[in-house]
């Protein structure tokens, strides 16, 4: 199989493919991990996983309006970036638990994709896709992966100016409050910049598997580090690794990219835990 798909990359055409695919993968996974260990401290992941279900939301309604494929990210990210809103204006000024917020629009944003789906026209197949990534990598255009590259520089350059002020608002709200900084925007800042991340890559991974990159990498990098800016780093690295290896994978085995990366997210976060257990032991002994 391994020689097969090498094979294939002789192809100027397929290789040209997977070079895009890889790029975009490459760029979101950064992106993911800087801004899910934030996230994660703050307990917050699971705004990713409502506003990846507001992306298929926002897939159905491309491709009701014929515009999926070529429009696919025109038409998502602005409908995820007001999603990100609608869910901290609710939160803040409505007096629903954040959670409860998110449940209520992501389970809202997958009925009425659904619904749009079946009216119409769409197929299985397209709301198989949406949900868990394509199975085909031509999906990825060069317009996307140009968009993509632009928008990803975009939230690792505002990350790293702001990484001052983000790191205060994620381990003292209230502290960094009491200083003067704005925490509020930021943390609209931080919703904004996760729903950029979680288009980019919905292509992919899908919508419902998508928040997994949010997560995964900064869970597996704070078993083995205890510094902010040492889960930074690991869980970034982490991320990367993990995706060219479930990509390799979904390639060689013709699997969907978005459960392959998934389950090399997973393994990693097993070991890892399992090593920091053992080192646990041996410094009690």
């Amino acid at each position: 199989m391994l020689n097969s798909f090498f094979e294939l990359l002789q192809n100027p055409d397929i290789l040209k493919i997977v070079v895009m695919a890889v790029v975009v993968g490459l760029l979101v996974s950064l992106c993911a991990a800087l801004l899910g260990v934030s996230l994660v401290l703050k307990r917050c992941s699971m705004i990713g996983d409502g506003l990846s279900h507001v992306g298929y939301g926002a897939l159905a309604i491309a491709t009701a309006l014929k515009l999926s494929g070529d429009y696919t990210l025109e038409v998502s990210i602005p409908l995820v970036i007001a999603a990100a809103f609608l869910l901290l204006r609710i939160s803040n000024k409505s007096g629903i638990n954040r959670d409860a917020a998110i449940a209520m629009v992501s389970t809202g944003a997958m009925a009425i994709g659904t619904i749009i789906f079946n009216v119409s026209g769409g197929t299985a197949g397209d709301a198989c896709n949406s949900l868990f990534g394509s199975a085909s990598l031509i999906t990825i255009t060069l317009k996307d992966m140009v968009l993509s590259i632009v928008l990803s520089l975009v939230v690792i350059t505002a990350f790293i100016l702001l990484y001052n002020k983000i790191f205060a608002v994620t381990f003292d709200e209230t502290f960094a409050k009491a200083t003067g900084i704005r925490a509020d925007s930021y943390n609209m800042l931080l919703a904004l910049l996760t729903a950029v991340t979680i288009v980019l890559g919905m292509q992919l991974m899908g919508a419902v598997l998508i928040s997994g990159l949010i997560i995964f990498p900064a869970l597996s990098a704070m078993r083995i580090c205890k510094t902010f800016r040492g889960v930074q780093i690991a869980a970034a690295v982490l991320s990367v690794v993990c995706f060219l290896v479930g990509f390799l994978a979904a390639c060689i085995f013709n699997l969907q990219t978005g459960p392959a990366v998934i389950v090399a997210n997973l393994i990693a976060f097993f070991l890892l835990s399992a090593a920091a257990r053992l080192n646990a032991k041996k410094g009690a002994l």
